[in-house]
């Protein structure tokens, strides 16, 4: 199975790069991933239980780093084991260029499976894959967008506290508010 996407992220070139090797990140973008640990100098480990028509499954794996071009692209690839449900093995390229303040993220995804699930099928078996890889990538985008008020703008500041909200009712008490 092959698959080709592009998506664009509302997140700098730099924060999407640290999302693609941050082990907290991953985790919450991968679907069905119950553990996961690891450095993306020696790899991840990570273990996820997934359900591919009738067979469900918990694989065990790793994912590798190579190919880094740091900020602009690296090569995923990874291998699984599910027992008797069988095995999966495969990659991605990802590429990263700034669009703005913006980023898009392009990616090339090759997969192999084998044992039970190849007996599924390759229509079955390939639109799960298609579907794992796109809310991989959808989970990823959510996981970025998300505005984190401690990330420093720009210029380096940090963005302004949000005042604290008060207790004190309004002068002129409910009549005031409702009246």
């Amino acid at each position: 199975m092959e698959l080709s996407k592009t998506k664009v992220i509302a997140a700098s070139q730099s924060r999407v790069w640290a999302g693609l090797l941050d082990p907290k990140v991953l985790m919450a973008c991968i679907p069905g991933c119950t553990e996961f640990s690891g450095s993306p100098e020696e790899g991840f480990k990570a273990t996820v239980v997934q359900k591919v028509g009738p067979v469900k499954a918990t694989f065990r794996g790793t994912v590798r780093l190579s190919d880094i071009d740091a900020p602009n692209a690296v090569r995923l690839e990874g291998d699984g084991n599910g027992g008797p449900a069988g095995f999966c093995r495969g990659g991605a390229n990802v590429r990263l260029v700034p669009k703005n303040d913006s980023t898009e993220i392009a990616y090339d995804v090759d997969a192999k499976i084998g044992g039970k699930l190849a007996q599924l099928g390759s229509r079955v078996i390939d639109s799960f894959a298609r579907k794992m890889a796109d809310r991989f990538f959808e989970n990823f985008q959510k996981e970025l967008e998300v505005t984190d008020v401690t990330e420093p703008t720009a210029s380096g500041e940090r963005p302004p506290e949000p005042p604290a909200p008060t207790a004190e009712p309004p002068k002129g008490g409910l009549r005031k508010l409702f009246g």
